[in-house]
């Protein structure tokens, strides 16, 4: 009976969409950041692209700081067309696949060049055309356009100079087993906990130190209870724009095109303005007596060789992800 009254929700907001004239669709759209943050510049704007690119067609409502909800509460909306776009990593998407963990996998990718060359291959086109068909949840466009961080930092309540210093560190995490296991063999002492609550529990300290885009440390003020930030490109990161497929299928061709071509263009405006903020921001922080460092990662990789050689020898990798990693490694 759930899953009879999904379809019905879903297919009708499809049919309201494509019957409804002149009168304006509104979307609403999730996220857990700051409206000011980059991120929430980025979302606003890629809701402002949609309605003038579609003549107002489509209006999109943005609700930022979890207004809607935490990650499983949003996604479940997601599937039943409530909330009709959700921007986060790609990772979140192993909730109806967990081969999707990979396309995060930590200290693997050589820079950002591979990883978007790694995520356009067959293997991982194929993953999300499975997510489309069985769990009703599609992408707007390529993620690895839409960048975030421009990198990845450790940020933490003591000082962090190398691998060594990962060892018990009491490290918070989001909701993925594939990054969990990796920094546990890295060392740390992993506690999943929801993106909002990482303040207060690093000054309670619940937890010591977060991972986190360095372009969203200073919104969220973590360098107010944890000083220290380390650069270590744990490894690249997009956003997947997530839709449900059945409205994302019911627009027709023209206003899906009106759709990719605001997101491609809200892309290549955010890509510059995500590293210029980068860099203003570590600038503010140190102003603020933050310390900020840059890793060897050499020995997080030469770590983290032992742990997927370990996955392969035990056949937990999934099928052909090795090959599609180094295939796109030696693309030129």
């Amino acid at each position: 009976m759930k899953s009879c009254s999904m379809k019905f929700v879903t297919l009708a907001l499809g049919l309201a969409l494509v019957a409804g004239g002149a009168e304006a669709d509104t979307w609403r759209m999730a996220h857990k950041m700051p409206a000011e943050s980059i991120e929430g510049q980025m979302f606003q704007a890629f809701a402002d692209a949609i309605e003038e690119k579609t003549g107002g067609k489509i209006e999109v409502q943005v609700y930022p700081n979890e207004q809607l909800g935490s990650d499983d509460a949003i996604l479940e909306q997601l599937q039943l067309g409530t909330v009709h776009i959700y921007p986060e990593g790609d990772s979140y998407l192993q909730k109806w696949l967990p081969e999707m963990k990979y396309v995060g996998a930590p200290f693997l990718f050589d820079d950002r060049e591979h990883w978007a060359r790694f995520m356009n291959s067959d293997l991982v086109q194929g993953w999300l055309e499975q997510i489309e068909d069985e769990a009703g949840v599609a992408v707007i466009g390529e993620s690895s356009k839409m960048v975030r961080g421009p990198y990845r930092v450790i940020v933490s309540s003591r000082e962090i100079g190398g691998l060594e210093d990962i060892e018990g560190l009491k490290l918070r995490m989001h909701p993925d087993e594939l990054a969990a296991a990796a920094w546990r063999h890295l060392g740390a002492e992993v506690r999943t906990l929801a993106w909002t609550e990482v303040y207060e529990s690093i000054g309670r300290g619940i937890v010591e130190a977060v991972n986190s885009p360095v372009s969203l440390v200073e919104p969220m003020r973590f360098y107010e209870v944890a000083p220290y930030v380390a650069r270590h490109n744990e490894f690249p990161q997009g956003l997947a724009y997530m839709t449900n497929a059945e409205v994302w299928s019911g627009l027709d061709e023209e206003t899906r095109a009106q759709l990719l071509e605001a997101y491609d263009e809200v892309a290549a405006e955010f890509e510059p303005k995500v590293s210029a903020i980068a860099t203003e921001s570590l600038e503010n922080m140190a102003g603020e007596g933050v310390t900020y460092v840059e890793l060897d990662t050499a020995p997080f990789v030469a770590k983290m060789a032992e742990f997927y050689a370990d996955l392969d020898a035990k056949g937990e990798l999934p099928e052909g992800f090795l090959d599609a990693v180094n295939a796109t490694r030696d693309a030129q």
